[in-house]
């Protein structure tokens, strides 16, 4: 969601704000801006829409300052409009604040400081925030304190970076429960809502956790509690290269990240296949395998493509496993009151790792004893730095806002979590080294869906139009058709849902006739006449027809108006294969609507509030 971007320094900071936004212009926003110090004057310069508003603004009347920070809003108190952009400011314009988060008391504090006789322009919970600020400032407290003191007062989320022309030669920066990040220069530090918009900068880096205010000065930092406690922290070195978060030949990042999946899965694996042992070695879980073996039950819990993954999940966990397995939205998770034991373990998803609901879901199953375990993609996030273990998927950055890439190396995640566990139940080493092998081959059967591109792409032109889209699997692959419908929403905007084909006939059937096209997963598997027969149930009533097929299914041309081949593999990992022509069927319509597929309207990458 928003982003933060912030440089104090010997360098003009405006054009390292700017190309800082950039590089978060993927989290989705709706409007930016950004305040800098110079000479002991704050100037501020905000703009509704995208970055590209602010920096012809910027071209047009030039600043310069060793000081600034800068911010990318997506709306969450207060419509998209240049008044509630970000920053915000008190009444003498000297102190200046972007936010990430909410803050839940917002109207009992703005009702106080309104009787002390502040006024707010804006609609938003930043203002308050940064009012409440000012009111200890007005004590004769330095920035630091003073900022301190109000987060002690506030209910919610936060990641805040704040600039005060009367300290000028500090920015003031704390967290809870919204990332934040200080790259560490030489002579200059930066500060960030996620790393990539610091790695054109330096390497090393410094998380902060919950509770926690930093002072960043341009050769040096203090960190503390909330509570005033020092502290010393850690710096790590990122691995993450410019090239990653470029687009390099491709139109569009999502697109560039579909082709990248034979390499992405293929990271998620690597080092990790015992082919003798029929398991996987997974070092993250290592001292933890035998807990989770003897576990009652597990529960896994996620949101949006990361809850599909943890569909499958379910059904390998179940099928293998031989553990009771449910899968749980993390937004309502920990409002129903969960029964969790010391027995269970719980598994937590999440691409970015910053998750909001997700983590906060995984801080409640750890607070009743659960073993808590995190899936996600970014090193050194909330949820890896929060689970007792985990599991990296190492698909690389995923830049744009649908989730592609990272959903696949999910899916090879969870697929070797079960093997590691079946293996120490039941599962016979024949059995364990049949995965391992298929696993070892799925990279390959990837890049033979991918070269049907074309084909897809000319599919897609015949429903450019359309305005409903039905999705229907069983299986391993009602969870697919979940995700394809959901992609599908995503960038196009057509309405789609995703059913188990066996449920059609009890409601969605009323919707079928020759506008409405209907996409069917339907591999050779145990339950493929079944779904055929579903097929027979569209085509009696005109339905226009997409089938997702195996390679060597000659019976499905004949009952379908378009099919898309993909190999055969094992039904567990099928639906790694199976998803990735919806990726392409939904990627090449919403291009074809002329639509940006990388910053879908109202959305962002890393759901950063409730």
């Amino acid at each position: 969601m928003c982003g933060i971007v912030g440089y104090i320094g010997n360098k003009n900071s405006v054009p390292i704000l700017i190309e800082g936004l950039k590089r978060l212009e993927y989290r989705g926003y709706d409007s930016a801006g950004l305040g800098i110090i110079a000479d002991n004057k704050c100037t501020i310069v905000k703009r509704k829409g995208k970055v590209s508003e602010l920096e012809l603004s910027l071209k047009e009347h030039p600043i310069s300052a060793p000081l600034g920070i800068a911010h990318t809003r997506w709306a969450t108190h207060g419509e998209p409009n240049q008044i509630n952009a970000h920053p915000h400011t008190n009444s003498s314009g000297k102190l200046f604040l972007v936010h990430n988060g909410i803050i839940e008391n917002y109207n009992v504090l703005k009702t106080e400081l309104q009787r002390n006789g502040y006024e707010f322009y804006s609609e938003t919970d930043t203002e308050v925030l940064v009012k409440l600020i000012d009111s200890f400032l007005q004590k004769k407290l330095e920035l630091s304190e003073a900022v301190r003191y109000a987060l002690n007062e506030v209910k919610g989320t936060y990641g805040i970076a704040v600039g005060y022309s009367d300290e000028p030669d500090k920015i003031v920066v704390a967290k809870k429960g919204s990332p934040l990040v200080l790259g560490v220069g030489d002579g200059e530090n930066f500060i960030a809502s996620d790393v990539n918009a610091l790695i054109a900068h330096t390497s090393r880096v410094v998380y902060l956790e919950d509770g926690e205010i930093a002072v960043v000065y341009k050769d040096r930092f203090e960190a503390k509690t909330i509570e005033d406690e020092q502290i010393k922290k850690e710096i790590h070195e990122v691995t993450v290269a410019l090239e990653e978060i470029s687009k390099g030949e491709f139109p569009h990042f999502m697109l560039k990240e579909i082709m990248e999946q034979p390499h992405s899965v293929k990271n998620s694996f690597r080092g990790r296949l015992l082919f003798e042992e029929g398991s996987s070695k997974l070092g993250g879980l290592q001292g933890y395998e035998e807990r989770i073996a003897r576990s009652k039950r597990i529960l896994i819990c996620a949101c949006g493509t990361s809850w599909h993954a943890g569909l499958v999940g379910e059904y390998m966990l179940e099928q293998y496993t031989g553990i009771p397995t449910e899968v749980e939205y993390a937004s309502e998770f920990r409002y129903r009151n969960p029964i969790i034991t010391t027995d269970d373990t719980c598994i937590f998803i999440s691409q970015s790792g910053e998750t909001a609901d997700t983590l906060a879901a995984m801080k409640e199953a750890k607070r009743r004893g659960a073993l808590v375990l995190g899936v996600c993609n970014v090193v050194g996030s909330s949820i890896a730095r929060e689970s007792e273990a985990g599991v990296y998927i190492h698909a690389g950055p995923e830049i744009g806002v649908a989730s592609t890439k990272a959903f696949t190396s999910q899916l090879i995640v969870l697929a070797l979590i079960t093997i590691l566990i079946a293996r120490r139940r039941h599962l016979s080493l024949i059995d364990g080294q049949t995965i391992i092998r298929e696993l070892d081959l799925i990279p390959g059967k990837i890049a033979e869906i991918l070269e049907k591109n074309e084909e897809i792409k000319t599919i897609a032109q015949d429903f450019i139009n359309a305005k409903n889209f039905l999705y229907l699997g069983r299986g391993y692959n009602f969870p697919v058709a979940l995700e394809g419908a959901l992609k599908l929403k995503e960038i196009s905007y057509i309405h789609a849902e995703g059913y188990p084909a066996a449920e059609m006939k009890h409601g969605p059937i009323a919707l079928i006739d020759e506008n409405m096209p209907s996409v069917f997963i339907t591999p050779m598997d145990s339950v493929y006449d079944k779904v055929i027969s579903n097929i027979e149930e569209v085509k009696a009533r005109k339905g226009k027809i997409i089938a997702i097929a195996s390679k060597h299914d000659d019976k499905i041309d004949n009952l379908v108006d378009y099919s898309i081949r993909v190999p055969e593999t094992i039904r567990m990992l099928m639906p790694i294969l199976t998803a990735i022509p919806l990726q392409l069927l939904a990627y090449h319509i919403a291009v074809g609507k002329g639509l940006n597929v990388d910053q879908p309207r109202n959305l962002a990458k890393s759901v950063t509030v409730e």
